[in-house]
């Protein structure tokens, strides 16, 4: 996406009212590239088109600029409204270097062939222009219409003819339209224009129009961020994760001279499922004075500062499993649609008395998928499978083991009270309910109940890209030759399997080195991949802390001392907008903190709601004695209906996790357990359960 300028060079430093350029992919966009001239601006787009075409990639290129001219300003002008053939001419007679250009004695020139005073206004120069007023006055003398159609409709859209002044656009048309002719020539046939022609090449040019998405880009906008490269990063980022069926909706306009806007009268499809403001830059600082925080009080901090940095998407109901829903799911019909047998018996219309009841069989049967289509008869039976529909004049089943059936009559004992053995419709799920709602990670079984209610589509949170980096020059790949000053790398591989156990995409960041300037590179690389980093190692403030020192720099940084064990040091902060959990170096201590703290983040951070792992009260199997003031995470398992640890406690025991199915938690206060005495157990899989 584009937003293009008709001034001059804007010089080094980014401005606002500038070009900017901004690329996305499945909804996940680069950071907005800031142009300071057009001639910039066009060679960086034409490399880019060559570098994605080459690569085999398709692009949608947005310009927010017009594509066209009001119906017959092109007869007037060159005899014919083919806009390739209007733009062709701007390309021969615009003059166009960074400190100047005539678009406004162009303009003059333009008017001159027109009646009165021809359609373009708003000399923008300090001297006069022979044709070029400076204020849009007899408006009615050209002959030409003021707006486009398209402008007419769009609320607040500014007329093509106005060169200068607040919200003017007809200068970015007419220093945009040779950039357009240009590309053309240089992608040919690859290339094609809406609404002009069929898009059906590697390359498309569309007419965007950012302020169809005000409201989204303003609960967007990070502070200090220029308003022009938010812009274009939220249309970028919102029609590449648009669904096509929603696609094709903007795209179906019917082929004219002057061009259109995308999306305008389908304003909800893009607004639809707005991405999420971003978070504060001091969402992770404790309040002044905090030394060593409270386990309970840091998770506090994160449940309510904390929220969803990610975007939203429409996706099938089979490919929904572990994904967050971004909107409440409802019923489309009621389930079961109609009332229906739980067993397979004999149907009557109940209550049935006390003693013998002997009942006439009706001729026929009703079965799943085979409904009777007649009516059962008053003091009558009718043979009746499970699931079927009740048929009319049954509201009662008796079940098949209880009856003597003869081929004319059946017989069983009552009593029997009416509505035994028979589902009521939609006593499960009524149409239109809500059966679940926003937040929710979907489970196996919450797809089979949106299936038995007719839901086929249902609008979640983009996956959570999660990229996991080790840091540190001790480390080396399991595999590598090591010397004895050298350890295997036990982190990346365990947090990112524990990650995807989760269900967030997991983006492998390698290895980072003691070297500041080389782990702000990876980090730079990081914040273009990922929506949230978590890092292991270098996480407390020696000399070698180098992502300590890196975070601080960003003004986002808190070094969290949790009165916990394992774990203590957590570093947190933003890079570049995106939220960096820092985890002890220990892979005790890594794990632990991940499960207590980084898991119920994520959840958050993905659009879910926030998870307290499940407690269950068992008998202790072990002796110990705690201190006070921190909370103390033992690594057990369950045997024997009791909780049992590991021998021992010392973070360097790697393998006491492999051993482990949970952790035992005690609490802050001083305790001493004896075998017998009530723990608490937390599972490992009811983290992020």
């Amino acid at each position: 996406m584009v937003d293009w300028s008709g001034g001059n060079d804007r010089g080094a430093t980014p401005k606002k009212d500038a070009i900017w350029v901004c690329a996305a992919r499945d909804g996940m966009a680069e950071p907005p590239l800031y142009m300071r001239n057009r001639h910039v601006a066009e060679e960086w787009i034409t490399d880019f088109l060559k570098a994605e075409t080459k690569a085999g990639r398709r692009v949608f290129a947005g310009f927010d600029f017009a594509f066209g001219y009001p119906s017959g300003f092109g007869r007037t002008l060159i005899g014919t409204d083919d806009p390739f053939a209007i733009w062709d001419w701007f390309a021969a007679r615009v003059q166009d270097d960074p400190k100047s250009n005539n678009r406004f004695d162009l303009a003059g020139e333009i008017n001159a062939q027109f009646p009165g005073t021809g359609p373009f206004w708003g000399n923008g120069l300090q001297r006069d222009i022979p044709h070029l007023p400076r204020k849009g006055l007899a408006r009615d003398s050209h002959g030409m219409p003021e707006k486009r159609k398209a402008e007419e409709q769009a609320k607040g859209a500014f007329p093509v003819w106005q060169l200068s002044g607040a919200g003017a656009v007809g200068s970015q048309v007419i220093m945009g339209l040779p950039m357009l002719a240009r590309l053309r020539k240089t992608f040919d046939d690859a290339l094609t224009t809406w609404p002009f022609e069929p898009l059906s090449t590697p390359i498309a040019l569309v007419e965007i129009w950012p302020s169809l998405i005000a409201k989204n880009i303003a609960a967007t906008q990070p502070e200090g961020q220029i308003k022009d490269a938010r812009q274009v990063q939220v249309m970028a980022e919102t029609l590449s994760a648009m669904p096509a069926e929603n696609l094709a909706q903007l795209l179906d306009v019917p082929t004219n001279t002057e061009g259109w806007i995308l999306g305008l009268g389908h304003e909800a499809l893009l607004t639809q499922g707005p991405l999420p403001p971003p978070l504060k830059n001091d969402c992770f600082a404790m309040p002044q004075g905090a030394h060593w925080t409270p386990v309970e009080t840091a998770l506090d901090h994160l449940r309510h500062e904390l929220s969803c940095v990610t975007g939203t998407r429409n996706i099938p109901l089979k490919d929904a499993a572990n994904c967050i829903l971004a909107a409440d799911v409802t019923a489309a019909r009621a389930h079961p649609p109609a009332p229906n047998a739980a067993v397979d018996g004999y149907g009557f219309a109940g209550p049935a008395p006390e003693g013998i009841n002997r009942l006439p069989l009706v001729q026929g049967r009703a079965a799943a998928g085979a409904p009777f289509a007649g009516n059962v008869p008053a003091d009558h039976a009718i043979r009746i499978l499970t699931g079927a529909n009740l048929p009319q004049g049954v509201d009662t089943v008796v079940l098949q083991e209880d009856v003597s059936a003869t081929t004319s009559h059946v017989s069983f004992h009552g009593p029997i009270k009416q509505g035994a053995n028979a589902r009521k419709a939609g006593e499960d799920m009524q149409a239109g309910q809500v059966i679940l709602h926003a937040g929710r990670k979907l489970t196996a079984a919450d797809l089979g109940t949106m299936a038995a209610a007719g839901v086929d589509k249902l609008r979640v949170y983009q996956k959570l890209r999660v990229g996991i980096l080790s840091t540190g020059d001790e480390l080396r790949n399991p595999g590598d030759a090591v010397t004895d000053g050298q350890i295997f790398d036990a982190n990346r591989p365990m947090l990112s399997a524990l990650v995807g156990q989760w269900g967030y995409d997991v983006i492998d960041l390698g290895r980072a080195p003691d070297n500041r300037d080389r782990l702000r590179v990876i980090l730079d690389d990081a914040a273009r991949r990922c929506d949230v980093i978590v890092s292991s190692g270098g996480a407390s403030a020696g000399d070698e802390d180098h992502m300590s020192a890196l975070l601080k720099d960003t003004g986002s940084f808190a070094l969290w001392r949790i009165a916990m064990k394992p774990g203590r040091p957590l570093a947190m902060g933003q890079w570049q907008s995106k939220p960096v959990f820092g985890l002890p170096g220990n892979p005790v201590a890594a794990m632990v903190c991940a499960l207590v703290f980084v898991a119920p983040a994520l959840r958050v951070l993905a659009g879910g709601t926030w998870q307290t792992p499940a407690r269950y009260m068992v008998p202790a199997g072990f002796t110990k004695s705690k201190k006070e003031g921190r909370r103390e995470y033992l690594r057990a398992r369950i045997e024997n209906g009791a909780a049992v640890v590991f021998p021992s406690e010392g973070s360097g025991r790697v393998s006491g996790l492999s051993w482990a199915t949970g952790l035992v938690e005690l609490d802050d206060p001083a305790q001493k357990v004896a075998p017998g005495d009530p723990v608490a157990f937390l599972p490992f899989h009811s983290f992020d359960a």
